[in-house]
């Protein structure tokens, strides 16, 4: 592996960001981490702050410029940042829709339409982009932000076929469940529908206790950096849950997948 790389995590001031950038700055990368407002986010040792909202083009192109500015180039694009939202499909409005999608794919858009430049002028690249098991497999009443990872996969294998003969490689990390302030504190759908309030509350509260158990960010954070500076492959998911769920996916019959599944969220 390579330890001068000049990285840039999106979204590091909790959770898999934060764990993330400091794997990356253990390994002697020069690390810059994005946040929305530098001025409230907590320092992390051997990381520079950048201050980037990923919903504002201006703002990524600002904060691409200013990593740039800094060290010459970019050798790595992690985009992390992403939200959740947790009801049925019928509860969801167009616009909570619109601002997870805004987030969790036009997010990844922009910062990738901003460092794709300087990547393919330098000839060389990596940009890793977090999914989720949820991009290979559904989830009750995480519609939104399960379309919005098999969105992310897509564009990501796209992208992929696209930037390769400039020396750039896309990637995909999958996590499972990972104890992180995004999933225990996931938000909810401002309308409710009383015909799905009994079967949500089931749900949510299978959710927490998966949180509640689940690794802390670390084993993610260790699969994306091998996901940035070892051989390129084109999906990793972390030791462990994630991983099973991968190999149930593809070599097990969709029904028993299916039962299992219902079964994790607490459904009949």
């Amino acid at each position: 592996m390579s330890t001068s790389k000049i990285v840039l995590v999106t979204g590091v001031s909790s959770g898999i960001g934060r764990a993330t950038a400091l794997k990356f700055a253990a390994q002697g990368c020069r690390v810059f981490g994005s946040v929305r407002n530098t001025a409230k986010a907590q320092p992390i040792p051997g990381v520079e702050l950048v201050e980037m909202d990923i919903c504002d083009d201006a703002s990524v192109q600002q904060g691409i410029q200013t990593v740039v500015a800094r060290a010459q180039r970019i050798d790595v694009l992690v985009n992390n940042a992403g939200v959740t939202l947790l009801g049925a499909t019928e509860e969801t409005s167009i616009d909570e829709a619109r601002t997870l999608f805004d987030t969790n794919l036009f997010g990844i858009l922009r910062t990738t339409k901003a460092v794709l430049p300087y990547m393919r002028e330098q000839r060389s690249g990596r940009i890793v982009n977090i999914s989720s098991v949820l991009g290979f497999l559904p989830a009750p009443y995480m519609a939104l932000y399960s379309a919005s990872k098999h969105a992310v996969e897509g564009l990501s294998e796209t992208l992929d076929h696209e930037v390769r003969q400039f020396g750039v490689r896309v990637a995909l990390v999958e996590p499972s469940f990972t104890k992180t302030n995004l999933d225990i504190n996931a938000p909810q759908t401002a309308s409710k529908i009383s015909d799905y309030s009994k079967e949500l509350s089931v749900v949510s509260q299978a959710i927490q206790k998966n949180v509640q158990k689940a690794p802390a960010p670390d084993s993610v954070a260790n699969t994306v950096v091998d996901a940035a500076l070892g051989a390129w492959k084109m999906r990793r998911t972390p030791k462990g849950e994630a991983s099973l769920l991968a190999k149930l996916r593809r070599f097990m019959p969709a029904g028993p997948v299916e039962k299992g599944l219902r079964k994790t969220f607490g459904l009949a």
